[in-house]
Parts: structure tokens; C-alpha cells; sequence
């Protein structure tokens, strides 16, 4: 006994090893400032946007309520929710075996005995009886890390599934916001096609009066017709696109299309201000970065998993119970029966199957790493790019609106030289047209920065909360 006693004790001196490797994240540069310009404006932290609600700066309370539905009933969100309660299921599971198993046994057989089996005699009986009952335990004496590591791998890829959910949460944020703005900027170019139209429907009356008194010829009459229809196309065109972006906001909230409807907005949406930040913040803050990293060092735990199977394992068994030939007087302290000790398993060949687990393991973790230093790059590059659309969309709606002032100067000339019949209607018609691409270009210009400003917000991880 005093030998079991000490075998336990030296084994569990030792569970303290790991035969991890050291984690080493692979190394992505970092610049100390974004390269592309941006409306960047001095913040203190308390004016710093809430991770949870980034959206709130447009101003719209209809955006506000979507965003609250949506986190209620996106079946995308909830299936990513799952896929998280799954990944910490599983490390749970894996966390048990840091504990020692208690099962309780009890069976009951009636048997014959072979005649020839050793060491039976004479003296054995050929039928006999056997009952048993009692308590199990079995602890894995963790030498070398294996159960720990494949714990702490579990952890991770729950921490990174988690992660994968927020991940998600914003990407589908992000998305109903960008929807939600596409369809109001349908909706303040649905507000010009209608002033449009109904201006141009003013100038074919007074053409077709023109024409009546003989002042013009039917050309100009079918000039100003064309451009009214022409308009009237591109405000049906604007509603079908609108249709199918509505519909889109119904299904990304969880609602059925044929009973959802939003009312068309017109009051302009803020764009937020955006606080000065500093590249190397990105990596604190998107979730994608966050799960890649853990994914990284749960790949590099399983090496550590991978590498204890070279050595032999040691469990801790120990059984208390009754064992007899009669089930009368089963239970009875003389039929008390136990055993205690430790077993020890070690496979000595195996073809290489060990070796080559090391090795998947390996380039598993090299995987790993590699994904990670993507997700980095590819994070700088979606911030950078978006950057530079709201820099140079808004350089561009700043010009687009000067010409859009110079166009509406152009078309009241040619109109007035029209009423006094200094040039024909094909005058009228260039300007026209012009100004009206010149208008719908500025609100494009306007809308494609609203949504730039979307993307800069998720591709920094949700506003700019540390």
C-alpha cells in the first residue's frame, strides 16, 4: 500500500509539464497612421461611440428600431448564436477531464465453467454464480499536458466562436444600415423623378400651347413629350429598386416581405464624425481579428496534445464494492471487496500514426497562422479602402453640387430663351437632361458616402470603443 501511495504522489508532482510550443503570432506590419485622408475630428473617450450602438449618430429612429429588431429575430443571428452554445458545449465536455469519472457498476450472471480451462479442477464448480456491485473512479494523471492543453484549445475555440458571433452581430449590422441608407437614398431620388416629372409635364402643356398658336412645330412637342416619359420610366425604375431593397430589410430583420413596409424618408441622415484613432487599434477591436488569433493558439495547444501521445499515459483506478456466489447475503460486509492503484499505457509502435498527428497538427497551426495574418491584412485594407471612398465621394459631392447650381442656371436660361423663341426646345431638352443627371449624380455621390462611412465603421470593428 505505502508503494501505491507513493506512485500516486510522484505522479501527480509530475502533471505540471505541457509540450505546447511557445505561441508566436505571426508579425503584421503596422503603420502608425492610415495612409488615406479622412474627416477626422479630435474625440475624448466619453464621446467615443458604444460598440452596441454605432448606428445612432445617423439619427434615424426607424434605423434604430430595425437594428432592435433585427437582433431579435435575424435567423442569421441565430444560427450563429448556436454555432457558438455548440463550441462551448464541446469545451465543456473537454473540460471534464480535468476531474476524476465515478460510475457505479452492478451486474448479476450465471456461468459455466470450461473443464479444460486453467486452473480449473476437480475442484471447481462447472456452473456457478456471480453478483456484483460497487463504485468506480478513474483519474488521468496529466503528465504532459494533454488534457490540459486539449482543455485550453476547447476554450479557445469557444472564445473564438464567440467572437464569430459578434463577428456576425456586426456584419449584419452593418448590412441593414447600408440597406437602410441605399433605400433612403432611393427614396430622396424618388422625391426628384416626382418634382422632375411634374416639370416636365408643365413644359409639354406649355409647348403643346406654343404649338396650337403656331408658334412651334410638332418636333418640339414630341421633343417634350419624350423627356417626360423619359422620366417617368426612371421614377418606375426607382420604385422596382426600392421594392426589392425593402424586401431585402424584411428578411434581414426576420419579417415576411409581403407584410413589411417602410415609409419613404427624405429628411437627410448625419454622418457621423469620426474620432482620430491609430492603426494598431484595429487589432484590439474586430472580432474577426480576435477569433483568428484564438484559433491560432488553440492550433497551437493541440500541438501540445498531438506531442503527449510520444509518452505513456498514467490513469488512477479505484473500485469499492460487494462481490459473492449467492444473491441472499450479497450485500454483507464479508463479500466488501476494493482495489486502488495506479495503470500505466505506453504504445511503442505505430506505423508512424503518432508522427504524422504531430505533423497535422503542425501544419494545421501553420494554417492558423497564416489566416490570421490575412484577416489582419485584409482588416487595414477594408479600412483604407473605405477611407478613401468617403474622402474622395466627398471631394466629388462637393463638386457635384456646384455643377448641379450651374445646370439649374443653364436650364432657367435655355427656358426663358425658349418662352421668347430665341431657340427651339432641343435647347431646352440638353439642359434638361443634364441638369437632372447633374441632380441625381449629387444625391448618388451623397448616399455612396453615408455608406462609405458604413463600411469604415465595420471594418474598424463597430464605432471606436477600445
Amino acid at each position: 500500500m505505502r508503494r501505491v501511495e507513493l506512485s500516486i504522489v510522484a505522479a501527480l508532482a509530475l502533471a505540471g509539464c505541457s509540450l505546447a510550443p511557445k505561441l508566436e503570432l505571426p508579425e503584421v506590419p503596422a503603420a502608425d497612421s492610415y495612409k488615406e485622408p479622412a474627416p477626422w475630428t479630435e474625440a475624448a473617450p466619453a464621446d467615443r461611440l458604444p460598440r452596441d450602438a454605432w448606428w445612432q449618430p445617423y439619427g434615424d429612429a426607424e434605423l434604430n428600431k430595425l437594428q432592435a429588431q433585427l437582433i431579435q429575430n435575424s435567423p442569421d443571428l441565430q444560427a450563429a448564436l448556436a454555432r457558438y452554445q455548440q463550441a462551448k458545449a464541446f469545451a465543456d465536455q473537454l473540460r471534464s477531464g480535468l476531474f476524476p469519472s465515478f460510475g457505479l457498476r452492478a451486474d448479476g450472471v450465471r456461468a459455466r465453467q470450461s473443464e479444460t480451462s486453467p486452473p480449473a479442477g476437480q475442484a471447481s464448480p462447472r456452473y456457478y454464480n456471480s453478483y456484483g456491485a460497487g463504485i468506480e473512479a478513474t483519474y488521468e494523471v496529466d503528465l504532459w499536458g494533454r488534457v490540459r492543453n486539449d482543455v485550453k484549445a476547447g476554450d479557445l475555440e469557444a472564445s473564438a466562436a464567440a467572437a464569430d458571433l459578434e463577428s456576425a452581430r456586426l456584419s449584419l449590422q452593418a448590412q441593414l444600415a447600408d440597406y437602410y441608407i441605399a433605400l433612403y437614398g432611393l427614396d430622396r431620388e424618388a422625391a426628384l423623378l416626382a418634382d422632375t416629372v411634374a416639370a416636365y409635364d408643365r413644359a409639354l402643356s406649355l409647348t403643346k400651347e406654343r404649338h396650337e398658336a403656331g408658334i412651334v412645330s410638332g418636333l418640339d412637342v414630341a421633343r417634350a413629350q419624350t423627356q417626360l416619359e423619359t422620366a417617368r420610366s426612371q421614377s418606375s425604375q426607382n420604385q422596382a429598386q426600392r421594392a426589392t431593397l425593402e424586401h431585402a430589410i424584411a428578411a434581414l430583420v426576420g419579417e415576411s416581405p409581403s407584410q413589411f413596409s417602410l415609409e419613404p424618408r427624405s429628411v437627410p441622415l448625419q454622418l457621423p464624425q469620426i474620432p482620430r484613432e491609430v492603426p494598431t487599434n484595429l487589432l484590439q477591436r474586430r472580432p474577426d481579428i480576435a477569433a483568428a488569433q484564438r484559433r491560432t493558439a488553440a492550433a497551437n495547444a493541440s500541438v501540445g496534445v498531438a506531442r503527449a501521445a510520444f509518452f505513456p499515459a498514467i490513469a488512477l483506478n479505484g473500485v469499492y464494492g460487494f462481490e459473492s456466489n449467492r444473491s441472499s447475503d450479497w450485500l454483507t460486509a464479508p463479500n466488501a471487496a476494493w482495489s486502488v492503484g495506479p495503470s500505466l499505457l505506453l504504445e511503442l509502435f505505430d506505423a508512424g500514426r503518432r508522427r504524422a498527428r504531430v505533423e497535422q497538427a503542425r501544419a494545421v497551426l501553420d494554417e492558423a497562422g497564416a489566416t490570421y495574418r490575412g484577416v489582419v491584412l485584409s482588416a487595414f485594407q477594408e479600412v483604407e479602402d473605405s477611407l478613401a471612398l468617403l474622402h474622395h465621394y466627398g471631394n466629388a459631392a462637393e463638386s457635384e453640387r456646384s455643377a448641379v447650381t450651374s445646370a439649374q442656371q443653364s436650364l432657367d436660361f435655355a427656358m426663358n430663351r425658349y418662352r421668347e423663341g430665341a431657340v427651339s426646345y432641343l435647347e431646352v431638352v440638353q439642359s434638361q437632361t443634364t441638369a437632372l443627371n447633374a441632380q441625381r449624380e449629387a444625391l448618388d455621390l451623397e448616399t455612396r458616402q453615408l455608406r462609405a462611412s458604413v463600411a469604415l465603421i465595420r471594418a474598424l470593428g463597430g464605432g471606436w470603443e477600445g
